[in-house]
């Protein structure tokens, strides 16, 4: 049965205790409300990591558009192209024809070819059948010195299976070939941003001898190619777990996943994991852990019970950094997540026994589109990511995605100098929030 949603409503109505919550879906699906905040990568951005590689997208023009502002945005509109579907191609089985010869015709007018070429399809040659594998294994043909991977822009799928983010960081790596085992190399895999010089789990790594491979350290393909030479496996993003299996797997080679957390005790055992796997020498976990005791002392002292909102395009262990910043004295009163993951049920019975009222609020539900708030009438808040800003209104915000490259007691202590800033600074949080891509370069 329709119902109005017009007209303002009562906000909080629609947010849960977490002692109330259900888990894992947090809240009912229904209708999905888009917050004006930007800072997410999208496929776009993701494949964009691969040097000298050209993304066409073969989809119907309504969804072309969103792809195309993307590149844009990122100053990036030379490496993509795009072939329209017709409406007509859905029905006289000419679909695989139209994206072979629109690529084709893409590629032939290139004055010089790319190294390698992204294909990304979309919901509607999935809904009529389309034979994807045929496409690209036709191109190959055609363009033997490129190499072609498909991708999927699939929105209406995405809560089946893999993600297209999940998915997205799984194909970004389907180029690479088998080659000669670099000993004591490891790649890490699946980052957008890379992670931080200061982590102990890169220092662990360079001390001991490894060379450090990531996509967002490749200047050309050729380096891209080099992460195939690597010994070892390792991902820590819940959204790579999948990507870094199938590559692992198919190399054949070990994999290590380290889960983001912000657990003492998690960390720790991913270290130790670390350790025991790579016959590394183990730092002094007791004294790291201390340091981190001390930032987070310092840093509830300094923010003098000012209320914490958190997001989970901060970092999608929300509710373990909610659980740390809880435990240490924090008034954290806000969560804003849709879905509990796998990995944060313990971290969510724990709230739901020890800090029963603080509170969850969806981002997607369509009431929420009046939740968002003119920035500075919520400056009592202290906001870790865009969209508990954006809906907040506060201007001190701690502004990471994805975990913003921040790992383990490190990730801990970096996270805590960057309260303190947002406590000191007003951020433009409307300029900020409405740039696509955190960290990409922007023309807005």
């Amino acid at each position: 049965m329709l119902k109005s949603l017009t007209g303002k409503s009562n906000i909080d109505q629609h947010a849960v205790r977490i002692a109330d919550a259900v888990y894992p879906q947090l809240f009912a699906p229904e209708l999905e409300f888009n917050a004006p905040a930007r800072g997410m990568w999208n496929i776009v951005h993701t494949c964009m990591l691969i040097p000298e590689t050209h993304q066409i997208f073969i989809c119907a023009q309504g969804c072309l558009r969103g792809v195309i502002l993307t590149a844009g945005e990122m100053n990036a509109m030379h490496r993509m192209s795009f072939v329209a579907i017709r409406e007509h191609e859905l029905f006289d089985g000419s679909l695989e024809e139209s994206a072979i010869e629109g690529v084709t015709a893409i590629l032939n007018k290139m004055e010089k070819l790319p190294r390698a070429v992204a294909v990304f399809f979309s919901c509607v040659q999935l809904f009529a059948g389309c034979d994807l594998k045929a496409v690209i294994k036709e191109l190959s043909a055609r363009f033997p010195a490129v190499d072609f991977f498909e991708c999927l822009m699939h929105p209406t799928m995405r809560k089946s299976a893999l993600t297209p983010d999940a998915f997205m960081r799984k194909q970004m790596y389907g180029a690479l070939k088998a080659k000669p085992v670099q000993k004591r190399s490891i790649a890490i895999i699946g980052n957008d941003r890379a992670t931080a010089e200061s982590s102990e789990l890169i220092l662990m790594l360079k001390q001991n001898g490894f060379v450090v491979r990531d996509i967002t350290y490749c200047r050309n393909y050729d380096e891209y190619l080099e992460l195939g030479s690597c010994e070892y496996f390792l991902c820590y993003h819940t959204v790579a777990q999948a990507g870094c299996k199938v590559l692992s797997d198919r190399l054949q080679r070990r994999m290590i996943y380290l889960p983001l957390s912000y657990s003492f005790e998690e960390i720790k055992s991913n270290y130790q994991l670390l350790s025991d796997t790579l016959g590394l020498d183990l730092p002094d976990l007791t004294g790291l852990q201390s340091v981190a005791e001390a930032e987070l002392q310092q840093t509830c002292k300094y923010l003098n019970n000012m209320p914490v909102a958190i997001d989970y395009t901060a970092t999608l262990r929300n509710l373990s950094l909610a659980r740390l910043l809880l435990t240490h004295g924090f008034n954290v009163k806000r969560v804003y997540s849709d879905v509990v993951i796998g990995e944060e049920a313990a971290d969510f019975e724990f709230l739901q026994t020890h800090y029963p009222d603080l509170m969850i609020y969806p981002t997607v539900h369509p009431a929420m589109r009046f939740a968002v708030q003119k920035p500075g009438s919520g400056d009592e808040f202290l906001c870790i990511g865009q969209k508990a800003a954006c809906f907040t209104g506060s201007r001190h915000l701690v502004n990471i995605v994805s975990g913003g490259g921040w790992y383990g007691f490190d990730g801990i202590r970096q996270l805590c100098a960057a309260m303190r800033q947002a406590k000191d600074e007003f951020s433009d949080t409307e300029e900020l929030i409405q740039l696509k891509g955190w960290g990409c370069a922007s023309c807005l």
